[in-house]
């Protein structure tokens, strides 16, 4: 076992096998699953380039062929909610949620992606590499409005990461945007892409106990949804709102609730940025395609869950 590799223990918690394809009589044998994940878990904590993947990983394209593969499926994401699910049926998740984005800097490699779809999700002698039911989640298969997540800001050629986090620092949901995106425009997603199956019956856990943000996603909108769906929010007014709100005297209403207390856990968040980024493939985007980048950022989250 290597530095970064995944443990027994770890390894069994991922309950990989409904996931996984095997090998069947007629094609050839799938080369050992534990040994690419470890692979590919090597280059999402360092950042380095596929081709100079230890030997110790097996052939750099299989780990490369398998990583973009499993992106494009929805396989990370649905390992990921597998790990949620088990925390979450002990007791182990804080719903406090909070809400924040990073920008992430690209370096000139993630430019010049080809406007190709993202790969079927086909294994070899076993059918579709991902278990159906209505619980699955997979990328689209072209690149919506912003392309493939590249951006211009002040920081130059960027894309931003936008995520909820738990009250224990660990990644609920992830979005990918270009780096000019504003963050109030991914609120909505960000919360609706939150899902935590139940191992017996009954529906995934979608609304977290409480959210708090900063005055970025301080709009109307923002407000109204956590409203409309009865999630209490720690949110603060933006000074011209409040001073646009005074003006009008009895007519710009009451000001909106805010819990201080509450609002002090929001440092979660930024907790859980610096665990993501303490993965350099993370921290530095190098990856051309969106769905590719996310399959990593969802990866490193992955290895927060099960090492937290």
């Amino acid at each position: 076992m290597g530095r970064g590799d995944l443990s027994d223990a770890e390894w069994e918690r991922l309950r990989l096998r409904p996931f996984l394809p095997v090998s069947s009589r007629r094609c050839g044998r799938w080369r050992d699953h534990r040994q690419v994940i470890d692979g590919i878990l090597h280059r999402v904590r360092t950042g380095v380039q596929w081709r100079d993947l230890p030997e110790r990983f097996g052939p750099w394209k299989t780990g490369y062929e398998r990583h973009r593969l499993w992106s494009s499926d929805g396989t990370w994401e649905r390992l990921l909610q597998q790990v949620q699910a088990e925390a979450d049926a002990a007791g182990e998740i804080d719903w406090d949620v909070s809400v924040d984005s990073t920008i992430v800097r690209a370096h000139q490699h993630a430019a010049g992606a080809r406007t190709d779809p993202p790969p079927a999700p086909v294994s070899k002698g076993a059918g579709r590499l991902r278990t159906p039911g209505r619980d699955a989640v997979a990328e689209p298969r072209r690149p919506r409005a912003g392309g493939e997540g590249l951006g211009r800001s002040r920081g130059g050629f960027t894309t931003k990461l936008h995520l909820s986090a738990d009250g224990r620092s660990r990644p609920l949901s992830l979005i990918v945007t270009p780096g000019q995106r504003a963050d109030c425009t991914q609120f909505k997603p960000v919360l609706e892409k939150i899902r935590v199956p139940k191992f017996g019956p009954g529906r995934p856990r979608k609304k977290p106990d409480s959210v708090a943000a900063d005055k970025a996603y301080s709009n109307g909108p923002c407000r109204e949804y956590l409203r409309r769906r009865g999630i209490r929010h720690a949110i603060p007014e933006k000074t011209d709102s409040q001073a646009a709100r005074l003006r009008k005297g009895s007519r710009g209403g009451r000001p909106p609730g805010f819990d201080e207390e509450r609002y002090k856990k929001r440092n979660t968040v930024e907790r859980t940025i610096n665990r993501l980024k303490q993965h350099r493939a993370v921290a530095t985007r190098y990856d051309k395609r969106r769905y590719v980048y996310l399959g990593t950022a969802t990866a490193a989250a992955l290895t927060i869950w099960l090492r937290t």
